[in-house]
């Protein structure tokens, strides 16, 4: 399990949209540490993590590690602490995600930011299971990862921080289907895809991205 790739992200597509300062990190779902090398050496950073046998690993790569879900650790963080808190892939996990972005207000300081990343669930090749193929089959990872609690789209993600009083700073897709083709079969339904994006006037453009990525200030 600890090899496997989905604790080790470094995550480039998320780095890019660090603020320019922050000295308190807290990282929810660290995985193995991965996405610490981003940072800078003089911050402070914790983690959070489930997986125990994962979060050992990002105990040697990170200062403070917890061990467990949010929720089960919340007590355990500083109040009125970190400026800056790392979500990749972790929302759609939450089983409220509106208690979570009430709470995590009590640990952040007047100037924090939250920075990550959330599956797409209008992502071209889900909309094609559910209505071509007429399936929603969960697996192991992607869209419809087993252990995916709540799904996203465009529009629903930026209302849940509106709603929740944050300012959206940057916000845009990640993984474009449209520039990721392997085979002849692929490239021809993205070029169907990118037909339909055409036809729509550019409404349907957040169909090619796997996921957004985000940064919201308090």
């Amino acid at each position: 399990m600890t090899n496997n790739i989905y604790y080790q992200g470094i995550r480039p597509d998320v780095s890019q949209l660090l603020p320019s300062k922050y000295t308190k990190v807290l990282e929810i779902g660290c995985g193995a540490g991965g996405f610490a090398e981003n940072l800078e050496n003089t911050c402070q950073v914790w983690g959070i993590e489930p997986v125990a046998e994962v979060a050992k690993i990002a105990q040697q790569r990170m200062g403070k590690v917890l061990i467990g879900t949010y929720e089960s650790v919340y007590d355990d963080l500083p109040d009125n602490y970190f400026d800056l808190v790392i979500c990749n892939d972790v929302i759609e996990h939450l089983p409220d995600p509106d208690r979570f972005f009430k709470s995590i207000k009590s640990k952040l300081d007047p100037n924090a930011h939250l920075i990550g990343s959330v599956p797409n669930v209008r992502y071209v090749w889900n909309l094609y299971e559910l209505l071509i193929k007429k399936d929603w089959k969960y697996g192991d990872s992607g869209i419809l990862d087993r252990t995916h609690l709540r799904f996203f789209t465009e529009k629903s993600l930026r209302r849940l921080f509106e709603e929740h009083n944050f300012t959206i700073e940057e916000f845009y897709g990640i993984n474009n289907v449209l520039t990721s083709a392997k085979t002849l079969k692929i490239k021809l339904f993205n070029l169907l895809f990118s037909i339909i994006i055409l036809l729509s006037l550019g409404s349907y453009q957040d169909i090619k991205f796997l996921q957004f990525a985000f940064r919201v200030k308090i």
